[in-house]
């Protein structure tokens, strides 16, 4: 799980990972372009709706039909939004229109 949130960080910043761990001096490796192919093949294999991968649920892939269990959250956030969005017009007047927060202070 470490090695997944530092090569998340080192794709956001466009550094290789040697570089990160503050071995490298900003030249890919071989080693670096392994570890971020990788880690672009993890990505594009995990679903973008629920985060879970294909495999995680095969068992002929060492997964498991029952690996995971749903849980309920409500995210305050999200219901603010939600709220806000009934208030969209349908049609022509509410095409385009995003709902998102911004903190009170900016305000």
């Amino acid at each position: 799980m470490q090695l997944r949130t530092e090569l998340e960080l080192c794709d956001r910043w466009g550094i290789p990972h040697s570089q990160f761990l503050g071995a490298g001096d900003g030249r890919w490796t071989e080693l670096d372009r392994a570890k971020a192919l990788s880690f672009v093949a993890y990505q594009r294999a995990v679903c973008d709706q629920c985060g879970t991968r294909a495999a995680e649920w095969d068992e002929q892939q060492g997964g498991d039909r029952f690996a995971y269990v749903t849980t309920s959250v409500r995210c305050t956030g999200c219901e603010l939004i939600a709220h806000e969005q009934d208030q969209v017009p349908d049609g022509p007047n509410g095409y385009g229109v995003r709902i998102g927060l911004v903190p009170r202070a900016v305000l």
